[in-house]
């Protein structure tokens, strides 16, 4: 059971930005200075056709509480149609921006830290074997 009351919505609004700034982070800390490529680059890892990939090395690794934010967000219902990316691809982005709104909400910024490691550690290494 989560200890916090937020709905999946509200945990994935927060988780979002929460994504965006540690992709950021690893990004600068590769080498690249030109702002342009690291706008590029972080679209490219933070869209939801990615991080519903990225998700996937995530799940087994999961607490009980973090499961649970997951399936807050991942089940919580869209309105419209994604533009860029199926209906369940969108679902499991917003779970995993819901586990991540959910960790950060709870001070649990080392987990953050590790679990963004974990589900994007390919595609960083991509991304700086390019630089």
């Amino acid at each position: 059971m989560l200890d916090i009351n937020y709905n999946g919505v509200t945990l994935a609004y927060i988780g979002d930005a929460v994504i965006e700034l540690a992709v950021r982070e690893v990004l600068i800390s590769s080498g690249i200075t030109d702002t342009g490529r690291l706008s590029s680059a972080a679209q490219k890892l933070v869209c939801a056709p990615t991080q519903s990939a990225v998700v996937e090395k995530l799940l087994p690794l999961l607490t009980e509480e973090e499961a649970a934010a997951y399936k807050l967000g991942r089940n919580h219902r869209i309105s419209g149609k994604p533009k860029h990316a199926s209906v369940s691809e969108y679902s499991r982005a917003t779970g995993l921006e819901a586990i991540f709104g959910y960790l950060h909400l709870t001070g649990q910024t080392e987990r953050i830290q590790n679990l963004i490691l974990t589900a994007y550690e390919e595609l960083f290494v991509d991304i700086k074997s390019k630089i």
